[in-house]
């Protein structure tokens, strides 16, 4: 069924790309043309900076330097949120850890002594995720998260999206692990988020979907080094002048 014609309805209109994590095989094929390019230029991993740049130009988005809250890479009103997993074996991951950027209580809420209140400092670690998805959502119509699970040798790939949710704080309690970080569980004592003192980073724990696209690549024998484009440059040192100032 089509969309209802509104009075107001051109305030709701996004121009989606596609649905949700319905990825086009065009799609796929043209951030695979890019993955083997990174991998014959010299590119030993695929980084979340990588996956959005990758990502941003095959659907003629921009690739923010700085993040809008949580998002990455945007097209019109929509957004993603970029992330990375590396996995031995992409195909039979069931589960991913999605590093989520830094959250630091203290900077937030002068939360000094995390461990002091554990259930205080775990609603503020999620409170911080979800201004910034807040943040997100003002800018954008959709923001979604797009992660990409790559195997160690580069070769074989799972890609799927989800919304970018926000987190009812009420939902969770906390509990300090061996290490001193705190972990998140639902009221199914399932383990959702670790945040981890040192660093504040937060982590958060979900399930891969059922409709993940898969996809290998068959990369090139042979890799391009520095010397190798020098030397087809025809590179020499006359190429570097020192400017000495008067």
């Amino acid at each position: 069924m089509r969309r209802p014609r509104l009075r107001d309805g051109n305030q709701l209109i996004t121009h989606e790309l596609y649905p949700l994590n319905e990825i086009p095989e065009e799609l796929i094929r043209k951030c695979g043309a890019s993955l083997v390019y990174l991998y014959y230029t010299g590119m030993d991993d695929i980084k979340g900076d990588n996956w959005g740049d990758v990502f941003a130009e095959a659907i003629g988005g921009i690739h923010f330097g700085k993040p809008i809250g949580i998002a990455d890479v945007a097209l019109n009103k929509l957004c993603w949120s970029m992330k990375t997993v590396k996995s031995s074996n992409p195909f039979n991951v069931t589960t991913v850890r999605l590093i989520s950027g830094r959250c630091s209580p203290d900077f937030s809420y002068g939360i000094t002594d995390p461990h002091e209140d554990v259930e205080r400092t775990g609603k503020a670690v999620l409170s911080i995720w979800n201004e910034r998805v807040n943040i997100a959502n003002d800018h954008y119509a959709q923001v979604r998260t797009s992660v990409l699970v790559r195997s160690n040798d580069l070769k074989s790939y799972v890609i799927y999206e989800e919304d970018a949710r926000r987190f009812r704080t009420t939902d969770y309690y906390w509990k300090v692990n061996e290490r001193g970080n705190l972990e998140g569980y639902d009221s199914q004592n399932n383990h959702k988020f670790t945040w981890q003192p040192h660093g504040s980073q937060f982590t958060i724990i979900e399930k891969v979907p059922e409709g993940a696209m898969k996809f290998r690549l068959r990369l090139p024998d042979k890799r391009l080094n520095k010397t190798d484009i020098l030397h087809e440059l025809k590179f020499d040192n006359s190429w570097v002048t020192i400017v000495q100032d008067n």
